[in-house]
């Protein structure tokens, strides 16, 4: 695929200055421990909270994926991505992009108003499981272009138990290593202006014994086990690790407890020699650190020219300069009160500072007169930025309140069914046969394939019921997604 993010955003930058904006992420990592979820995660996503997120993101280990529900899960949303869609489609939030490999499961969640202003979405996994070849460990990622500045969240699951902490290093490495995108302005993860490490990264507390640490523990003396924090000991000699920043671990730490209960590990299990294994000491095992790039070094003064430096620390630079991007941590915490797994969830609150680099939709898109399952409906779109369109490229109805970008009740192949076209207005047939037969409020979404992307919405608009249906006694029945129209003699 050519890169598109380059020529959008080449001609949407603005000439003048505008002020800096600010946005809520509220990010999530827990390892479930293949648990089924819990009836309410209403707590979890802070969704009572007076200052609503602008984006989620949702970062599980250890989902379950036996055999039989792996492959139901393929083909239907895994109990943890429908309850999360169910929760948040009615607070106007869409899943924008998921990615899984395995038992790791990770979820970016917008609200609706931002979604034609994310783009150039990709998402991708590295193994690290059994040398490279299970996906049990390793990483998955998404990466995105947020009002023209390009984000990345990667959710990792590395190696365990307490003498492992080289090899985990070593799996972050190599995951950061393997994992490109096709993107000419971050090919890579470290050449994103933001990068989100998170997950299960499976950090102990060395040295100190178990009584020591349940005490510091009991008597919420967290910083005495700060120094012997194998991730915080790790980032002192270690380069990849030390332009990550984290939060303190004012929380108590997140594993291992007891099943359904806040009580650390007081198991004495069997190993596979059928020796008793020790009790496992607490850790901060899940964590969720950032890094925002490095500022590219200025030339001299004396050298206006800026030779010196190469065009992508110059465009860098000229990025830095004229776009600026801050984050603020608000909340860095455990959940405690969750407790189906051998690990509490653990979250993060943030605020993105930035200034906007477009603000502009690339596609404005409305309905073409009253629509009804009677009679074939027309959509009009009008290109306001240049972009990859391609034959690819399809208008989706949806349900408002719909719940990710595959929650359409139908689409028509942009290209395929158009009907009219000039340089401002394009205009796109619907056949009234994929119309709803009952009818409802709904939006239209444009998606580009070359984006990977919603990249226009319209406003919402009423489908009518179909007088046909209503008169000749028909009821709705919902087959594949469609409301097909069936006679009351039939039942």
């Amino acid at each position: 695929m050519e890169d598109s993010e380059e020529p959008l955003e080449s001609h949407q930058l603005y000439l003048g200055e505008k002020e800096e904006e600010s946005f809520r992420l509220h990010m999530v990592t827990w390892n479930v421990a293949t648990a089924d979820p819990p009836d309410d995660v209403t707590t979890l996503l802070h969704l009572n909270s007076p200052k609503s997120p602008d984006l989620y993101v949702i970062g599980l280990q250890e989902v379950y994926s036996g055999p039989l529900r792996f492959v139901s899960d393929a083909v239907f949303d895994d109990p943890w991505s429908y309850l999360l869609m169910s929760l948040l489609a009615p607070q106007k939030y869409i899943k924008v992009s998921s990615i899984r490999m395995q038992g790791l499961l990770l979820l970016f969640f917008s609200k609706l108003e931002h979604v034609p202003f994310i783009r150039d979405v990709q998402a991708t996994y590295t193994r690290t499981g059994l040398f490279g070849y299970w996906g049990n460990k390793g990483g998955v990622s998404i990466r995105l272009s947020f009002y023209g500045h390009t984000l990345c969240f990667l959710n990792c699951h590395l190696a365990a138990h307490m003498n492992y902490a080289s090899e985990r290093v070593d799996e972050f490495e190599y995951i950061m290593d393997m994992q490109s995108f096709d993107c000419k302005r971050a090919p890579a993860i470290v050449d994103h202006r933001l990068v989100f490490w998170f997950g299960d990264l499976n950090f102990r507390i060395q040295d100190h014994g178990m009584h020591f640490v349940r005490t510091c523990i009991d008597k919420q003396n967290y910083s005495l086990l700060w120094s012997k924090d194998q991730l915080i000991m790790m980032k002192q000699k270690e380069q990849v690790l030390q332009e990550f920043e984290e939060g303190p671990l004012d929380f108590q730490p997140t594993y291992k407890f007891d099943r359904s209960s806040d009580t650390y590990d007081t198991r004495l299990y069997n190993t596979w020699f059928g020796f008793n294994a020790k009790k496992r000491k607490p850790a901060w095992t899940d964590r969720i650190l950032w890094r925002l790039r490095p500022k590219a070094l200025p030339p001299d003064e004396e050298n206006e020219n800026k030779v010196g430096l190469d065009a992508k620390k110059l465009k860098q630079l000229e990025e830095d300069m004229e776009y600026p991007l801050k984050i603020r941590q608000d909340v860095y915490t455990s959940m405690m009160e969750y407790s189906i797994s051998d690990h509490k969830p653990v979250i993060g609150i943030f605020t993105l500072e930035l200034r906007k680099m477009y603000e502009t939709p690339l596609v404005r898109l409305r309905a073409e007169g009253d629509w009804s399952a009677d009679i074939d409906a027309m959509v009009v779109y009008s290109p306001l930025q240049p972009f990859p369109s391609s034959t690819w490229d399809w208008i989706g109805l949806y349900k408002v309140g719909f719940s990710s970008v595959s929650d359409y009740i139908t689409y028509t192949w942009v290209k395929d069914d158009e009907v009219a076209f000039n340089e401002e207005v394009i205009q796109v047939y619907v056949s009234k046969e994929e119309i709803p037969v009952q009818g409802g409020d709904c939006v239209l979404c444009y998606y580009c394939n070359a984006l990977k992307c919603i990249i226009g919405i319209s406003e919402p608009f009423q489908v009518q019921a179909s007088k046909v249906a209503i008169e000749e006694g028909m009821l709705p029945e919902r087959i594949n997604g469609l409301d097909k129209a069936v006679s009351g003699d039939d039942f």
